[in-house]
């Protein structure tokens, strides 16, 4: 897999302009699949609708300077991919693994984690942090430190 990288500034704009056209097109189609048309070579293309929903969702992130990967949700990743998912460093995920906090097979010396697994555990991340400031805020309020 490609190192994650934002988009550049040429292809921010790009996806700017091109994000809205595609969404709206989008609500005019009715098949399972659809065929779109290369300009530059004329060549006709058939797409599953879902890539071309997906196609959308990348354009917006990329519209808004996000970075993007894709990857099959069955795919296992290393360690460091998992790492670089989560935002931390590859020995900190190790612990996580370690402490059983994410699935991970072995093969001979090397983790695998299942991507879709990393994804929830970093879904599970998020929603606890978003408690745990709720939680201070409550708290800052029985003591008066906010006035409501």
């Amino acid at each position: 897999m490609d190192q994650i990288r934002r988009p550049s500034k040429l292809e921010q704009k790009v996806a700017l302009e091109s994000y809205p056209a595609l969404f709206s097109a989008l609500s005019h189609i009715t098949a399972e699949e659809t065929e779109i048309e290369i300009e530059e070579t004329k060549e006709r293309i058939k797409i599953p609708f879902r890539a071309l929903e997906l196609l959308t969702d990348i354009l917006k992130a990329m519209s808004e300077g996000k970075p993007i990967s894709i990857v099959p949700i069955a795919t296992e990743v290393t360690t460091q991919k998992a790492a670089e998912v989560l935002g931390c460093s590859r020995p900190y995920l190790v612990k996580l693994l370690e402490d059983g906090k994410i699935d991970f097979v072995k093969i001979g010396k090397h983790r695998r984690i299942k991507f879709e697994d990393v994804v929830a555990y970093k879904l599970k991340m998020k929603k606890d942090q978003k408690r745990d400031i709720i939680d201070i805020m409550g708290f800052d309020e029985e003591i008066g430190l906010y006035d409501s």
